[in-house]
């Protein structure tokens, strides 16, 4: 994944190759940072705002100096003009800074990986693996910080096992969600997605399917689903910014059908997009 371009509070655009980030900022020594990452559709970010309230609810939770939105605006604004053929994805991130402040803030803007439309066209696979609710304050529900060493760890033991995603199931047999996405399946009518109330992360993308799904002949139920009742689905697939809408055809080397509703909403997905 090429960067193309970076901007920093207090710099503006700077070469994506010069160090930006303090060797005490927190967000290095305890990864105590809030991000966001989003998906450009020709040169427009879309749902930013939406991006924007749960940056700012993951570092209040994470007790990070309220994020400056107009401040980070800005640098996307910087970046945006840089994404090469329209489409791109874009991060932004919220540092605690070095100790006593000030915050730092940064907008990375990158290509959107190569990999992603060659797995969507024939469906992803993915293993299960033991993952924690999320049921206390102190677990961060709902929380997208830089701390993301176990999502990167169960992606490489997803791998390690000869898949391409992860889903994390919790000890009593209940999915939760991937590691970078949200999870969904389909039994006849009805799509079944973890509910937020599980401590997983209320993903934008997610949010804007349930909004899709009744017009493209869909009825959604959120709740504390079994493993079985995945692996048991008409069709799975899993959701995010810059993945979108990824069919899951194998789950612990079963397989799962290719159905039409991750079609249909990948397609009205992208239909809202254009219309922003």
């Amino acid at each position: 994944m090429s960067v193309l371009a970076l901007a920093v509070t207090g710099r503006g655009l700077v070469d994506p190759t010069e160090p930006v980030v303090r060797a005490d900022d927190e967000a290095l020594l305890r990864g105590r940072a809030a991000f966001e990452t989003l998906r450009v559709y020709g040169g427009k970010p879309f749902r930013l705002e939406a991006h924007f309230d749960r940056l700012g609810a993951s570092a209040e939770s994470i007790g990070l100096p309220p994020v400056e939105r107009v401040r980070l605006q800005v640098l996307a604004g910087l970046v945006l003009p840089k994404a090469a053929r329209g489409d791109a994805s874009l991060r932004l991130v919220w540092t605690a800074g070095p100790p006593g402040g000030p915050p730092s803030g940064l907008a990375l803007l990158s290509e959107v990986p190569d990999w992603i439309e060659p797995v969507r066209e024939r469906g992803a696979t993915a293993v299960s693996l033991l993952g924690v609710r999320a049921a206390v304050p102190w677990l961060l529900p709902g929380v997208k910080s830089t701390s993301y060493a176990v999502n990167m760890a169960a992606e490489a033991e997803a791998k390690r096992r000869g898949a391409e995603e992860a889903v994390f199931v919790d000890a009593d047999g209940v999915v939760l969600e991937g590691t970078v996405t949200n999870v969904w399946w389909r039994k006849s009518d009805v799509l079944r997605t973890p509910s937020l109330e599980l401590g997983i992360l209320a993903g934008v993308t997610r949010a804007t399917l349930i909004e899709l799904a009744p017009a493209c002949g869909y009825r959604v139920e959120e709740g504390a689903f079994p493993l079985e009742d995945l692996l048991g689905a008409d069709e799975a697939f899993t959701s995010s910014s810059v993945r979108e809408v990824m069919p899951l055809v194998e789950i612990d080397r079963r397989l799962v059908g290719r159905g039409p509703a991750a079609d249909e909403l990948q397609q009205a997905l992208r239909a809202l997009a254009a219309k922003v």
